[in-house]
């Protein structure tokens, strides 16, 4: 068991190093553009939670890269293998679909640690963010990595070509992830779309992963962990039941 895990974990990682430059340096370049556009217009008009809006921004763009990347990793994977048929190298040999999704998932946050440490790494020459608590931006790093690539896995199995795929990642991933807090705190809103906030959890991703940072947030990390940890129960769920019946990959 443990073989098979560590084969298949190898080669999903091999997968994304191989073109590191478009899977770990493109998101990079991509939240270093957002951080210099945003910080420019508003870092002399706005601080949150008492905090400058650069060093706000920092880590809601390092956790948005790190979500999007994991998500990315494991769906990208999974469509690629089922449209050029490569899939049945790995259904055949003796794999369980325990060791088959903690493969795929721990690869998915694998990418997002390396994309985080990027972008941490490149944008702290605009402000050097304070890490009160660097063990709840680790937890909720893997937890938020591990339900992304969880879900990529899910839309992976779902999507039967590129443009399904692509239609799950605009319509459904990149909402969560834009309209998660990340350019802005959650008591700038109207009421409204604070509670509408509240339904996703994304938020609460970012909004623990960056309490980690300053220890203050918008809700208490707590209940951002409770809600994370339980989302990536279900996505978990969710994805191994997929694979224990085999939907879409073995018919």
């Amino acid at each position: 068991m443990i073989s098979g895990f560590r084969t298949l974990l190898y080669k999903e990682v091999l997968r994304f190093w191989k073109v590191n430059f478009q899977t770990i340096a493109a998101p990079v370049l991509t939240a270093l553009l957002y951080l210099m556009i945003f910080s420019h217009v508003l870092e002399a008009q706005v601080w949150v939670h008492g905090v400058a809006y650069t060093s706000f921004l920092i880590p809601g763009l390092v956790m948005m890269s790190a979500l999007q990347n994991a998500f990315a990793n494991s769906s990208s994977s999974l469509i690629q293998s089922k449209v050029t048929g490569s899939v049945i190298f790995v259904l055949l040999p003796p794999i369980s679909y325990v060791e088959f999704f903690f493969a795929y998932v721990v690869a998915a946050v694998l990418r997002a640690l390396m994309v985080a440490l990027g972008v941490l790494l490149i944008t702290i020459w605009f402000a050097v963010p304070a890490m009160v608590a660097p063990q709840w931006i680790l937890l909720f790093l893997v937890l938020g990595g591990g339900t992304m690539g969880a879900l990529g896995m899910i839309a992976g199995i779902w999507a039967d070509k590129f443009d399904q795929l692509a239609g799950f990642q605009n319509f459904l991933i990149m909402p969560l992830t834009m309209l998660s807090g990340v350019f802005y705190s959650l008591h700038s809103l109207p009421g409204f779309w604070q509670q509408v906030s509240r339904f996703n959890p994304v938020f609460y991703m970012i909004d623990g992963f960056r309490f980690g940072f300053f220890g203050v947030s918008d809700v208490p990390p707590e209940n951002s962990l409770t809600v994370v940890g339980t989302s990536f129960l279900l996505v978990s769920a969710a994805t191994l039941a997929l694979l224990r019946s085999g939907y879409k990959l073995r018919s």
